[in-house]
């Protein structure tokens, strides 16, 4: 019988992709301002290059791990006690600027103060915006009280907890936040999951695992003998990793749940 649901965070709950989406639009509009050069194309030769240096520096492989994903790296400070996370607070801000000049350079615009300038646009930018899926608080009501919550995210501490106080009706949901970066491995290592186990004193058949990233909550989840629910919200290609359950819409739990129950 299920009496816990681990949740995945960001494009779970929080819709991150949007967010990062609309802080490019709100950036390389300045850019289109100023140097009337097409925005859509700019965020295009932004993203390739910040994915380009991102992938050149040493602390690469430990953001793999972790899961931080090169747009966090555009506006995270990682203001986190752990050496890795010193190496990228000191990285990210030369990165930010390197990554928005050489946008704009592919645009056929020379201009590195500028690119400073839009490096630190973006993080502002970012800041600003929350976005939840419509039914996220729906959901997480409905849970609440006949469920244990808890939220199990890969990234740093720091901006994982950044994310949360701009949407801070989230957390009070949920009885244990784990992060990676403070466990110091990410899912799909099943030692997070095993970690988050034993903080809620379950045992791996007590627990679902719900989250929209096949790789990382699936992949995680089913090394760690627990259930899954894959939220393929934008019906995304399958592969090798085939969860318990798969869902379009957070509503969806419900009957999955009520099934358990029953079976339970």
């Amino acid at each position: 019988m299920v009496k816990a649901i681990f949740f995945d965070l960001d494009d779970t709950l929080l819709w991150d992709q949007k967010c990062v989406k609309e802080a490019f639009v709100a950036t390389c509009k300045v850019a289109e301002e100023r140097y009337g050069i097409d925005p859509i194309l700019l965020e295009e030769k932004v993203r390739k290059a910040a994915r380009d240096l991102y992938s050149s520096y040493e602390i690469y492989p430990f953001t793999q791990m972790i899961g931080i994903n090169p747009f966090e790296g555009l506006w995270g400070n990682f203001l986190d006690d752990h050496e890795e996370f010193r190496k990228m607070k000191e990285i990210v801000p030369t990165y930010r600027k390197e990554a928005w000049i050489a946008g704009l350079k592919a645009m056929g615009v020379d201009d590195p103060d500028f690119g400073f300038e839009l490096g630190e646009r973006f993080p502002a930018e970012r800041r600003k915006l929350s976005y939840v899926y419509e039914e996220t608080f729906q959901t997480l009501d409905k849970l609440k009280g006949k469920y244990r919550l808890l939220l199990l995210t890969n990234g740093s501490p720091d901006l994982q907890n950044t994310k949360l106080s701009i949407t801070p009706e989230l957390r009070p949901y949920f009885e244990q936040i784990v992060i990676s970066g403070d466990f110091g491995r990410g899912k799909p290592d099943p030692a997070i999951f095993e970690y988050a186990l034993s903080l809620m004193s379950l045992t791996n058949e007590e627990v679902i695992m719900v989250g929209d990233n096949l790789m990382t909550d699936i992949l995680g989840a089913n090394r760690a003998g627990i259930r899954s629910v894959w939220v393929n919200r934008h019906n995304k290609e399958k592969n090798e990793v085939i969860p318990t359950f798969e869902i379009k819409h957070l509503e969806e739990l419900f009957p999955i749940l009520e099934e358990s129950s029953r079976r339970g």
